[in-house]
């Protein structure tokens, strides 16, 4: 009996889980393409960073007092 017990247990946890999980895909889709939009901008914005970066260093190079 108690071993019956766990097993419906368990199928009600996986069959609730996976409800939560159904419902949850729409957020999840939209998460995901907000994730994607903000990875975007902050490589941009550190792309944008480093040619800067690159840019001071070089020109620091090329004239630098002696």
């Amino acid at each position: 009996m108690k071993a019956f017990l766990v097993g419906m247990i368990f199928i009600i946890a996986v069959a609730v889980l996976s409800g939560i999980g159904f419902l949850l895909y729409p957020f999840l889709l939209v998460l995901s393409i907000f994730l994607r939009i903000a990875l975007g901008c902050a490589l941009i914005i550190l792309a944008i960073w480093l040619l800067g970066k690159f840019i001071i260093f070089i020109w620091e190079a090329l004239f630098k007092k002696k």
